[in-house]
């Protein structure tokens, strides 16, 4: 493999510093399992990057990588570009060691080179970073860059819709209509990636015939959100939804009102989350977004957290959503790092969901209120298709 390197108003690396770079993108075709191929590197200076940004993209600002495919690329990728300028700089504001960074964006130029696209399409921006993850961990294993690569992972996020509110219709009159079996499967129809059910202690509205029949007729998946009790656990047990989501509950509560708390229940959680583990199913844990609450439910073993987003939807004037919005992407980075799936929900609205969904360490949402409101005036499987558009639009 020939890999020009060139120097461009900027004063060359270190033999060692060239020599390593070299090994890494060696390393980086054997891991890709493609033919290697020749290509240039050119290190250069902001002032540089940008005039090419200028003439090519017409854009008039430095940025730290360009990527210019050649027309045969079975002899010879093209060149990537790299300002060794602001790579030094971007290093030191993201605390990052300035060889794994300058790695890292040579293997972003690189898999541009081999006709990857974060500009484009709904699912390409993730695949592309996936790769630049893999290819990290394989030749260079900095943790503290594949954790930063991590944050700006790219997936749309998927939409869990909460049936509760249909059967909350239907207990008003104590009838057998609207029956939440069949919202389920408009929603299913809509585009929901999961659907959700809260069966709450004093079954105010979901049952333990509505669970059953909406567990066998899912394609998708199960989300059975409920109270850690031993009646509970027994019931999960033998349903066996896809996830758990244990969630704190009052009787007097007209709705959840905050996140499980923790302080002092980390063993009986653990215990929970065991339990149901042990026969299959993923648990969930509904907490505020707050680090010492993530951090002892680090503690639990649980493998996914849903991060309460209530203090954000009901946030009143720009400065108090803009904070809150802060604290749930602060949350979101945290809980990444700890090693959970991140989920959110609780107030989410079609006004709303913009700003929060666009957060990308979010995986998930679980709406319900909203879109059994939305869907008394357009039908279930619009009112699901409208706010996952909402959803899939905020994730580019």
């Amino acid at each position: 493999m020939k890999i020009e390197i060139q120097f461009l108003d900027f004063e060359p690396l270190s033999r060692d510093k060239i020599n390593t770079l070299r090994s890494s993108l060696k390393r980086a075709f054997e891991i890709l399992k493609i033919p290697e191929r020749g290509f240039t590197i050119v290190f250069t200076s902001d002032a540089k990057i940008r005039e090419y940004n200028r003439f090519f993209l017409n854009r008039d600002y430095p940025t730290n990588v360009l990527a210019f495919k050649s027309d045969d690329r079975s002899k010879y990728l093209g060149e990537i570009i790299i300002s060794v300028e602001r790579a030094e700089e971007e290093s030191k504001v993201y605390n990052l060691s300035f060889e794994a960074y300058l790695l890292a964006l040579t293997v972003h130029g690189l898999l541009h080179l081999l006709g990857y696209d974060h500009e484009r399409g709904l699912y390409s921006p993730w695949l592309m970073l996936k790769n630049e993850i893999d290819l990290i961990r394989g030749i260079f294993p900095d943790e503290e860059l594949i954790k930063f690569l991590q944050r700006r992972e790219f997936m749309p996020a998927k939409l869990a819709v909460n049936v509760d509110h249909v059967a909350t219709v239907r207990e008003a009159r104590k009838t057998y209509y609207p029956d939440p079996v069949h919202a389920a499967v408009l929603a299913e129809l809509g585009g929901a990636d999961g659907i959700v059910v809260h069966l709450r202690l004093d079954r105010r509205h979901i049952n333990e015939r509505d669970v059953k029949i909406i567990r066998e007729i899912t394609k998708t998946k199960l989300i059975l959100e409920m109270a850690n009790t031993p009646e509970l656990i027994k019931f999960a047990k033998e349903i066996r939804p896809y996830q758990v989501t244990l969630v704190p509950e009052r009787v007097e509560e007209i709705t959840t009102e905050g996140g499980l708390e923790l302080e002092g229940r980390v063993e009986e959680i653990k215990k929970a989350v065991k339990e149901l583990n042990r026969v299959g199913i993923k648990v969930s844990l509904f907490l505020n977004p707050e680090e010492k609450v993530l951090e002892l439910a680090k503690k639990t073993g649980a493998q996914i957290v849903e991060l309460h987003t209530g203090k954000y939807a009901e946030a009143k004037g720009e400065e108090e959503v803009i904070e809150e919005l802060a604290r749930l992407e602060r949350a979101s980075h945290l809980a990444r790092d700890l090693g959970f799936i991140v989920h959110a929900g609780h107030g989410l609205n079609y006004e709303n969901i913009g700003p929060v969904a666009a957060i990308p360490e979010v995986e998930e949402f679980s709406i319900g209120h909203s879109i059994i409101g939305r869907s008394i005036m357009v039908g279930m499987k619009e009112a699901v298709r409208e706010m996952k558009e909402l959803i899939l639009r905020a994730r580019g």
